[in-house]
């Protein structure tokens, strides 16, 4: 991801990163097995880049359309602790969060890959999309990543945020000793 003079100044201020579900934590298939039971693709760098945000004192918050048991026990076992599914109005939850946190839209990033993300996209500072997003979310994102949802575009913006937050070198070299 190609991060712009005016992208760094902006995730600089960052306190919460929100992320979409479906097209950005997996790659967007909704699997079924033959009992109807839902499955998810979860990538594990995205899952430790969360934890690092987590850890480096960056909020990290999830809104979603849908709602499955899944999500819940993959965000539960990152130690996402702001989690909010079933959310057809996304704007709503955001605001809520922003309350619960006491920040403004000026501290947040959002990504997105679809139209109904617009909403939010267009009111928070930081609009990010997966490389793989609608064309016309892209248009909208101050940011697109590199790597496609499901594999590794939120590693990449965490990421981002740590380096823009001077924590990233620090970070990896804790993983050397």
């Amino acid at each position: 991801m190609k991060f712009t003079d005016t992208a760094i100044e902006i995730a600089k201020k960052v306190k919460l990163l929100i992320l979409d579900v479906d097209g950005v934590l997996t790659d967007g298939g909704i699997y079924f097995d033959d009992s109807g039971n839902e499955f998810k693709r979860f990538n594990s760098l995205d899952g430790h880049g969360i934890k690092m945000l987590l850890e480096s004192g960056i909020e990290v918050g999830v809104i979603s359309a849908r709602s499955t048991p899944s999500v819940t026990h993959r965000m539960k076992g990152l130690g996402v602790r702001h989690l909010y599914q079933n959310q057809a109005n996304k704007n709503e939850a955001l605001q809520q969060l922003l309350e619960k946190l006491s920040l403004n839209v000026n501290q947040v990033a959002f990504v997105g890959d679809d139209v109904i993300d617009l909403t939010v996209m267009k009111k928070i500072a930081l609009p990010i999309a997966v490389a793989n997003a609608h064309p016309f979310v892209k248009e909208h994102a101050l940011l697109v990543t590199e790597n496609i949802g499901g594999n590794g575009a939120v590693r990449e913006v965490c990421d981002c945020l740590l380096k823009a937050h001077n924590r990233y070198d620090a970070l990896m070299r804790s993983f050397l000793r």
